[in-house]
């Protein structure tokens, strides 16, 4: 998130918002017509996956999924020669990884748009279709917006501080102690911000006045032995009635899925009239379609206004 420029973001975002009023309308936009998206996973996905898969097809072009363990990598081949072949066969690679340091090189080695799908650090995709989801929610002009976040300082709420950087609405997050944000990502993101980004150790300070309330699984991906432990220390972090009763009464709740009812957010509130959780996974799908018709250098405004 923090590569793009506030204008590139703003961009991305109302053109996600075009494209899905287009799909909504039946109106066929294929502009992708012989391309094709390279899906190089490391990590099982649905939202992710699917979401890219829906996107290029929609697009009118190709999709071809790349479980890391099928291929030559698993057998040792360098990243930097699997980057340099991708680029051969198709226009466009998502990689969804564990480490950074992987996105990174093969970006830097390949020929083509490298798209980060998830890392253990970032989740810019993710946070890119949130804030689509809350402008639909709260309107377009997102300062003055009060964001809170209640959780794990993961890949997510890194992305979701550099949003706030670039987009200039407030931020709190409440984590545990320990379970901290990365204060290097936090502390450049407080440098640039125009709306504070707070970090504390308590759900009500967050909560306050919040007109968004975003949470995400305790016990990521490849944390999994952690689970007990982190149920146990983020358990006053649960979104439920008593939490939400102290953002504003109109505040909207996102969860970027899998949920685990009971644990960090309540079937009551996932269910409930305040959750927007259901638009959110579904504007994964119009995010990547104009993430890819970005990358990809294929927008171009027609007089129909596609």
């Amino acid at each position: 998130m923090a590569d793009l420029a506030e204008a590139e973001i703003r961009a991305l975002l109302d053109r996600a918002l075009r494209l899905k009023a287009l799909h909504r309308a039946g109106r066929p936009h294929r502009p992708a017509v012989g391309r094709t998206l390279g899906l190089l996973f490391e990590k099982p996905s649905t939202r992710t996956r699917v979401s890219f898969e829906a996107a290029m097809f929609h697009l009118g072009g190709n999709c071809s999924f790349l479980p890391a363990r099928d291929l030559q990598l698993r057998r040792g081949e360098p990243l930097k020669d699997t980057a340099r072949v991708l680029s051969r066969y198709v226009d466009v690679l998502a990689v969804r990884t564990f480490g950074q340091e992987i996105v990174e090189e093969l970006a830097a080695w390949a020929s083509i748009p490298v798209i980060n799908a998830l890392t253990d650090q970032h989740h810019p995709c993710q946070a890119l279709s949130d804030v689509m989801t809350v402008m639909e929610a709260k309107g377009t002009a997102l300062e003055g917006l009060k964001v809170a976040w209640l959780g794990d300082g993961n890949n997510v709420a890194h992305s979701w501080i550099q949003a706030a950087a670039r987009l200039g609405f407030a931020l709190t997050l409440a984590c545990p102690e320990g379970y901290a944000p990365d204060p290097e990502i936090l502390a450049r993101a407080q440098a640039e911000a125009r709306a504070p980004i707070r970090l504390t150790t308590d759900p009500a300070e967050a909560l306050e006045g919040a007109d968004v309330v975003n949470t995400d699984v305790w016990a990521s991906m490849g944390q999994e032995a952690e689970a007990e432990e982190r149920r146990r220390v983020f358990a006053p972090y649960q979104v439920n009635a008593e939490a939400l009763s102290r953002a504003k009464a109109d505040a909207v709740v996102l969860h970027c899925l899998p949920a685990h009812r009971g644990e960090e957010i309540t079937e009551e509130v996932l269910e409930g009239p305040r959750s927007v959780v259901w638009d959110q996974a579904e504007n994964k799908m119009h995010l990547h379609r104009a993430l890819l018709e970005w990358t990809l250098g294929l927008h171009r405004e027609s007089p129909e206004g596609v």
